[in-house]
């Protein structure tokens, strides 16, 4: 397994590498509601990844719209809070710099710059304006129109103290990294300083943590970690996500398919 100190020297090189302790990678996207029992196969329609910042006027909107996203059982909507914004002389509370090194990764693979906050990616292969709900709608049937996202049922189990994630066989596809991505589901935090000082927000889903499982190579796979592990001592981390994605993390692709689970 790789933590995420280890993916940030694997993926943080080269100025503008890609990201943060993860690779998403998923099939098919089943959801997963308590503490046992394998998730529900089923087929969503998105994983939506966030980059935010606290020193950001403009991402709130996008902060509260990806909580409604949350509540949609046919998508997983996932807060990563960035670290760019913290030459201003302050430091965003929950950004990991690896989410920086993901967002950018991502424009590399598209072959664009665009890089900014509010920023949704919508199945590794799509960027959109995060607070602006029609263009990720469109986002979303853009990535369904000429690929195959999320079509591989992975299944999750918390159970006996251990996470276990299995990911069936799947001869058309060529395999991509499985990664848990452990994090809290709701965090308020009041802004101390810049442009959203004084003022309270809730972040959802917000990551706290990527480990990489290993890699899948097409074939059928079962991984499994510890539950101490993955919360890793963080007191407000109550769900877990699987996420299996093409490329690699200095180039990701698309989403192949991905599970929650809840920790408590």
């Amino acid at each position: 397994m790789i933590d995420e100190a280890t993916y940030k020297r694997l993926v943080g090189q080269g100025g503008r590498g890609i990201g943060m302790n993860n690779r998403h990678f998923a099939f098919a996207f089943a959801l997963l509601c308590g503490l046992s029992g394998p998730a529900s196969a089923g087929e969503p329609r998105a994983v939506i990844e966030l980059f935010t910042s606290q020193g950001c006027s403009s991402c709130p909107p996008a902060d509260r719209l990806v909580g409604e996203f949350a509540r949609d059982s046919s998508m997983l909507a996932l807060t990563l809070p960035v670290d760019y914004w913290d030459y201003l002389g302050w430091k965003d509370t929950l950004a990991l710099h690896g989410h920086t090194n993901r967002q950018r990764a991502y424009a590399g693979a598209r072959g664009d710059r665009e890089v900014y906050t509010p920023q949704v990616v919508v199945n590794g292969m799509v960027h959109a304006l995060g607070s602006d709900k029609a263009a990720i709608g469109k986002a979303i049937a853009q990535t369904r129109r000429g690929a195959s996202p999320l079509t591989v049922p992975v299944t999750m189990v918390v159970s006996d103290g251990k996470v276990t994630v299995n990911v069936p066989a799947a001869n058309d596809q060529h395999g991509g990294e499985v990664w848990l991505c452990p994090f809290a589901s709701k965090v308020q935090v009041t802004i101390d300083r810049g442009e959203n000082r004084g003022k309270t927000f809730t972040y959802y889903n917000v990551v706290r943590r990527w480990v990489k499982l290993g890699d899948w190579s097409g074939k059928a796979e079962s991984f499994s970690m510890p539950v101490a592990d993955v919360s890793n001592g963080e007191s407000d981390v109550d769900h877990v996500a699987v996420v299996v994605q093409s490329g690699v993390a200095a180039k990701p692709g698309m989403m192949l398919g991905a599970a929650t689970a809840s920790l408590r």
